[in-house]
């Protein structure tokens, strides 16, 4: 009997503690979440490099445009100004915090609007290492959670998407929790459970003294060997957009 006991209050503290995880991952992923409420509108100009395996690069220039909805996920626009190739290709990302995300794409060789699949979201976003699923801004509804383990300042949180077409079977984000829970880098596995790519987020700035940005995301593919690396500069808070400016029109608009 006693035997019995012992065995059922190790199984009760293992589960206790599986629940204290998953409710902690949770608390990090709200009080990230709740640093970064009101910023309400954003612009800001990115470089673009992309690295092939053997080291050539090439490099684009675009613009993202972002509004924050507290009601569901955000949305934002995304325009390529160069190369020449890829000069007013745009996406526009509408954000959900239950379901699948809708996404658009503007092919201005064609002039045509291209919808894309949720079954393609894990499709590379215009040949770079980046998914159409990254564009989509974090919401806390799109995971479960557990909290993997503290280093000094950086907490280590798994997230599992809730999405059964994600191309991700779960990631581990680095927290900073002395500096506005920012994210300073994301592990990305793969649906056999395999190490994909991690992105480093560096440099950060401060903004209207609460909103912290990177200068700089580096989204190394680790199957691939190739690697992009996304430079920001010149983000305006003060752009007062609106719902008018994220729409199949804007985004036709845009790109042309």
């Amino acid at each position: 009997m006693k035997k019995i006991i012992f065995i059922l209050a190790i199984l009760s503290t293992i589960v206790i503690q599986a629940q204290s995880a998953e409710a902690r991952g949770l608390e990090i992923a709200k009080a990230a979440e709740q640093a970064d409420l009101g910023f309400k509108s954003s612009t800001v100009h990115l470089k673009m490099i992309l690295k092939n395996k053997n080291g050539q690069t090439s490099e684009r220039s675009l613009t993202t445009k972002t509004l924050e909805l507290t009601e569901d996920g955000d949305k934002s626009l995304i325009v390529f100004n160069s190369p020449k190739d890829v000069k007013g290709t745009s996406t526009l990302t509408f954000t959900h915090k239950v379901g699948s995300d809708d996404q658009w794409l503007f092919l201005p060789s064609i002039k045509r609007v291209k919808r894309i699949s949720s079954n393609n979201k894990s499709g590379p976003f215009v040949g770079s290492e980046f998914a159409y699923e990254d564009l989509s801004s974090i919401e806390v509804e799109k995971y479960t959670y557990k909290f993997i383990e503290e280093k000094g300042e950086l907490l280590i949180v798994e997230q599992d998407p809730v999405d059964q077409k994600s191309g991700y079977t779960r990631r581990l984000v680095t927290y900073n929790k002395n500096k506005g829970y920012r994210i300073e880098k994301v592990e990305f596995y793969d649906r056999k459970n395999a190490l994909l790519k991690t992105l480093t987020y560096t440099g950060y700035k401060l903004y209207k003294n609460k909103f912290w940005r990177a200068a700089t995301f580096n989204m190394i593919n680790h199957q691939s060997n190739k690697e992009t690396v996304l430079f920001f500069s010149n983000y305006n808070f003060d752009v007062a957009l609106t719902e008018e400016d994220f729409t199949q029109n804007a985004l036709i608009r845009t790109g042309s």
